[in-house]
């Protein structure tokens, strides 16, 4: 099915907008899981500018580096006014932690406020499952 001309000006919106970096701290421990649960994530909808929120959830084993929330919130924060689909929104933050700091696995999962009577969760990880 060819997709429709409306949405092909905005499927990649976002995913190229350049965003504050994530920084990252040194990891000292092994075999442990952190979880990070964003409830305040917005961002506008590429197609009618109308605004999204959601929970954005970061699950992942670090290896060599940890994530610093400090950073981590001015890159989240950075969506708010930008216009990008869900699917887009959650596989453009796995990427960016992914080279933030190369975790052993990591699982970003976005669950979305329901409009018009829809609900969405989008998860993405890394590395994929086979």
């Amino acid at each position: 099915m060819a997709e429709k001309k409306q949405y092909k000006d905005v499927a990649s919106s976002g995913l190229d907008a350049v965003l504050p970096q994530i920084d990252w701290f040194k990891n000292y421990h092994r075999n442990y899981t952190i979880t990070i649960v964003i409830p305040e994530y917005t961002s506008l909808c590429p197609k009618t500018g109308n605004p999204d929120f959601g929970t954005i959830t970061i699950q992942y084993e670090p290896k060599d580096r940890i994530i610093e929330l400090k950073s981590l919130k001015e890159y989240i924060f950075a969506y708010r006014n930008l216009g990008i689909f869900y699917e887009n929104a959650v596989n453009r933050i796995l990427k960016d932690v992914v080279f933030a700091i190369k975790p052993v696995w990591v699982s970003v999962k976005g669950e979305f406020t329901p409009r018009g009577g829809i609900h969405s969760i989008v998860e993405a990880r890394w590395p994929a499952k086979k």
